[in-house]
Parts: C-alpha cells; structure tokens; sequence
C-alpha cells in the first residue's frame, strides 16, 4: 500500500529514540522496558494472575500488531515471510524446524534463568549498571559471535 519505511531504520536514529524511550520510562514508571516481561505479564493475565502491569500486556499486544502493519499494511511488497530464508536455503525444512524449535526452547529457558531476555539485559540492566546484567550481556554477546563464527565456517560462508 505505501512504501513509507525503510528496509531497516539506521542505527543512528533508532539507537537514540530506544535509549530516550528507555529513560524516559525509567523516569515516569521507574520500570525497565523488556519483551520477556511484558511476555510474563500477558500470561498472567490469561491465567488471572494478580498484580499484572496492564501497560506491558499492551507493550506486548502491541510488538505483535505493529510487526504486522508495518509487514502487512506499510510495505508493498510484503509477503508472508518466516524470518528464516537465509537457513532454508542452505538447510532442509526437517533440519530447519527443529533447529528454531530449539532454539526457542533454548531462549526461554535463558530468559527464565537469567531473569529476563536480551533487550531487558542489554538495554535496560546496562544503563542501570547492574552487575548480572553486564555479565548477562557480555556472555549473550561472546555466545552470539561464537556462534556466527562456528555457522561461517560449518556453511561455507552461506550463513
């Protein structure tokens, strides 16, 4: 319909609205803004859990629906995409779901474990400088270009 974004917003521009986002919220609510919470809350609030932040449900409603217009609605070449291209065309679907799947599984039991997921850690524990989370971030960080650098050489470079 309208091709009114980019492919990618520039670091440079997104960096700092996140990080004045991130502050901002920290001044107004004295709370961190990270997907895993706001995750935790919208099943709590399935379950009729007390105490659920209504705001973050409405963050997490909202990741959702603004991934969607902004594929669906804003873009006139959106199809429907995995987000896994790049894997499918050098592995098989059989190899290809169960790696994500995996995966997943992997990224939830880190979260859970180390007390909330990357962008809570990485934005938001950082710039309260909090020791778990500088330790949190500095082994997702190594994890994540060790990995990089293991697919490199395992795919040839396709990955």
């Amino acid at each position: 319909m309208y091709d009114l974004l980019p492919d990618r917003l520039p670091w440079f521009i997104g960096g700092p609205i996140l990080g004045l986002l991130i502050v901002g919220l920290f001044v107004l609510a004295n709370q961190p803004l990270g997907a895993s919470g706001a995750y935790v809350q919208t099943a709590g609030l399935f379950r009729r859990s007390e105490g659920v932040v209504k705001w973050r449900v409405w963050y997490f409603v909202g990741l959702f629906v603004g991934g969607l217009l902004v594929t669906r609605v804003f873009r006139e070449d959106a199809g429907v995409r995995s987000g896994y291209d790049a894997l499918r065309e050098v592995f098989p679907l059989g190899v290809t779901v169960p790696l994500v799947l995996g995966g997943a599984i992997l990224l939830g039991y880190g979260a859970a474990l180390a007390g909330g997921c990357t962008s809570g850690h990485g934005m938001c524990g950082t710039a309260q400088r909090s020791p778990a989370s500088l330790a949190v971030t500095a082994t997702f960080m190594a994890t994540a270009i060790l990995t990089t650098f293991i697919l490199r050489i395992a795919t040839g470079g396709a990955l």
